[in-house]
């Protein structure tokens, strides 16, 4: 064999197998990035996803009412999209259902009972198990949305139980109180925390004299660990958030009083900064937006506001950036490519888009009312909490109407459509008290 020929054949050889081990290479970090982004423990940068494939927790699989779904209709015909069923007969609540694979979880007051509901993908009924009282006070109706995990479901009534259930077939496997557990106190409108799953923890938000946070055995219920109480405070009404930043997991909510920040790997309270608000009425999500930036908002005399997480001098810390002109109260805001959407309360209703570098207003309208949205595939889905669903478009001039309809009859005196949309496998998913609606959306 030549020396050319041999020098040859070594070429084309590098020629093939050279880019083979780099995309086996890419292929392997690749898989690993990934495999380790779903570890707990792991410290992965920013918001991670729940392993469980669905719309399985509150605001969808990173708690940020963000769907990845593409090729959805882009606007709608006169009267909306195709009603592919509606199941009715669900009680009082104003809970989002939640989905994996041909089920839908949802709950709701009956009586004097927490119903959840098993559903099926076109509505009907395949079980449904109690926990524990339904809340009649102040608005009535259930609060909390349920969370999914390796079979198991979990809730929260108004009264501060916890419950786990056997998925298939609703059956409990434990229940703790938290009020009892952790003395707690009960709050005006009834425990509405959507608690939160990292790994094997559930975490729940007491606030009471013997924790502020804690984290639950999934499998037990037992107690794994506590962040220190915030004295004087009670639960609020919002619920929990978890992300990564510089190399620190944090769990991040609202109590009464404060907004505060546990470690979720240790459970330690990092820090909290006074945020009082007229009828301790917190009920908004944490909303991410990078870079250990949250964004915090409540209704009546406190405006929407940014905080900085770091550390510094080997210290955790948080600080105010700025404040805005939006107080959202119950439909969570969203943040996307520099902005955030939400709506107002009383003297700032209707819809805003805030500047998240600086806190100004770029777009506020009252011609689409107030209440929750969910995004995806380059629209939002508002639904007022009048009872009208709306399809909107961001523009550089703001949203521009692709659509609505009126979910709720016209002769019903509606002021409470606060149950947030889900999207999930080109269906939409809109809940008013005893009903659940299903739309084709593709």
């Amino acid at each position: 064999m030549s020396v050319e020929y041999r020098s040859r054949t070594r070429s084309v050889v590098s020629q093939i197998f050279i880019p083979l081990r780099l995309l086996i290479l890419v292929t392997v970090v690749a898989t690993l990035s990934s495999n380790l982004s779903a570890q707990p423990g792991i410290h992965v940068e920013g918001l991670p996803a729940h392993k469980e494939a669905g719309w399985t927790q509150w605001r969808g699989p990173k708690r940020d009412s963000i769907s990845d779904e593409k090729g959805l209709l882009q606007s709608w015909p006169q009267g909306g999209p195709k009603q592919l069923w509606v199941r009715e007969g669900l009680g009082i609540g104003y809970s989002s259902p939640i989905i994996s694979g041909s089920s839908i979880y949802i709950t709701a007051d009956i009586k004097e009972q927490l119903i959840i509901f098993c559903l099926d993908l076109n509505g009907k009924l395949k079980w449904k198990a109690s926990n524990g009282r339904s809340w009649q006070r102040s608005y009535p109706g259930a609060r909390a949305s349920c969370i999914l995990d390796r079979g198991r479901l979990y809730n929260m009534n108004g009264h501060g139980r916890v419950t786990c259930l056997n998925a298939k077939d609703g059956s409990e496997k434990w229940s703790v109180s938290i009020i009892e557990r952790f003395d707690a106190r009960p709050i005006t409108w009834g425990y509405s925390e959507c608690m939160l799953i990292d790994g094997d923890n559930l975490i729940v938000t007491p606030c009471g004299k013997k924790a502020s946070m804690a984290a639950l055995s999934l499998d037990t219920g037992k107690t794994l660990w506590t962040a220190a109480p915030i004295p004087g405070d009670t639960a609020s009404y919002s619920s929990p958030l978890l992300f990564t930043h510089g190399g620190i997991r944090y769990i991040i909510t609202c109590s009464s009083d404060h907004v505060f920040s546990v470690n979720a790997d240790t459970g330690k309270l990092l820090w909290s900064i006074s945020r009082p608000s007229k009828y301790r009425a917190v009920s908004c999500t944490p909303t991410y937006i990078g870079k250990g930036r949250v964004f915090i908002s409540s209704a009546y005399n406190r405006l929407g506001e940014l905080y900085q997480v770091d550390v510094a001098d080997g210290k955790v810390a948080a600080k105010s950036l700025w404040l805005c002109d939006m107080n959202n109260l119950t439909g969570g805001t969203i943040y996307l490519n520099g902005l955030l959407y939400g709506s107002g309360y009383r003297s700032r209703k209707g819809l805003h888009i805030i500047d998240a570098g600086t806190g100004k207003t770029r777009f506020h309208t009252r011609k689409y009312d107030t209440g929750p949205m969910t995004y995806a595939d380059g629209r939002f889905y508002c639904l007022s909490e009048r009872g009208i669903m709306r399809l909107l478009e961001p523009t550089a001039a703001g949203l521009k109407s692709q659509g609505s309809f009126r979910l709720v009859r016209h002769e019903q005196k509606v002021r409470d459509a606060w149950a947030h949309p889900v999207i999930w496998n080109g269906r939409l998913y809109l809940r008013y008290h005893d009903r659940l609606y299903c739309y084709k959306i593709i």
